[in-house]
């Protein structure tokens, strides 16, 4: 079997249908499968990903990313979710026969690229930042556009590749890493300060959770708060350890947990038997998402290049 990488590209638009389907429409490169995309209005926020060889997500990624820049002002936009770029993660992973230095090394030659070809400041983060304080995504985006604008206007925090400036399109971060499990839970009322005690007491780098990154806020559409949370390494820490570490802070300040959610992807391990019930995961299509199984649906070379 051939070998198949990843790439997970976060856009910063998730409530302009016409921009969601010109970004997913070019993510569909020849030798490519858009296997996941799914946008946010809450977080304003369109997460994807696709499937295939080196070359075919490497493509793939620039020419989301290019239709990215060229349509989201990150003057204008305003979500729940961090952010400081149009396209603003791209984090490259191992599938399936792949080695992470290949994924790191794909991931540095791939920034320097879209660093030159759209004129675009690129940080490296993950397995592949160049220094150790640039490993944490979130210290890479600490101060979200807004700030990291002001720094790099300033000399500071400037980008490993591109223009030493944040315009209208900010600035991309762009990664390797493990298959991550992108999961939020959601609590009834909207008690934001309590949310965000939950989430630093719970994240790694508060003293929290190993491999755990955490953020709490309101969902004004939903009328609650999320603990949203990027589990980096679920043989570390699970789905059903994160659940657990909440609700039991949850219940300490008197909230009540509703539901919750996994956003894209999830390798099988994740979710062991009788896991998605204890959670309350809603929406979950394990046909759907579930790395494993679409790894072996695209087995066929016929079906490669299509969205799904």
């Amino acid at each position: 079997m051939p070998p198949i990488l990843g790439v997970v590209p976060n856009f910063s638009e998730g409530r302009d249908p016409s921009t969601i389907d010109s970004i997913v429409d070019a993510l569909a490169v020849p030798g490519a499968r858009v296997v996941f995309a799914e946008a946010d209005k809450d977080h304003h926020r369109l997460d994807t990903t696709v499937l295939g060889d080196a070359d075919a997500v490497r493509r793939s990624a620039l020419a989301g990313a290019t239709v990215a820049v060229e349509r989201i002002d990150m003057t204008r936009h305003r979500g729940g979710h961090p952010r400081m770029g149009a396209a603003d993660v791209i984090p490259f992973m191992p599938v399936r026969d792949v080695e992470m230095s290949d994924v790191v090394e794909l991931a540095r030659s791939f920034a320097r690229e879209l660093a030159d070809a759209l004129d675009l400041p690129v940080y490296l983060y993950g397995e592949a930042a160049l220094v150790p304080e640039r490993r944490s995504l979130a210290d890479v985006r600490k101060g979200e556009f807004e700030g990291l604008r002001e720094a790099v206007a300033g000399g500071d925090r400037l980008p490993d590749f591109g223009p030493h400036r944040i315009g209208p399109a900010g600035a991309t971060a762009v990664g390797a890493r493990k298959p991550l499990v992108a999961f939020n839970i959601y609590l009834a009322g909207n008690d934001e300060d309590a949310v965000k005690e939950i989430a630093r007491s719970v994240r790694e780098s508060s003293g929290g959770l190993p491999a755990v990154r955490a953020i709490g806020f309101t969902v004004p559409e939903r009328g609650q708060v999320t603990v949203s949370m990027n589990l980096v390494d679920t043989d570390v820490t699970g789905v059903r350890e994160a659940f657990d570490a909440v609700a039991t802070r949850a219940a300490d300040r008197g909230l009540e947990i509703v539901d919750s959610e996994i956003v894209g992807l999830a390798p099988a391990a994740a979710l062991s038997e009788g896991v998605a019930e204890h959670v309350r995961l809603v929406g979950f299509d394990p046909d759907e998402q579930i790395l494993e199984r679409l790894v072996e649906a695209g087995s066929d070379p016929d079906e490669r290049g299509e969205r799904s």
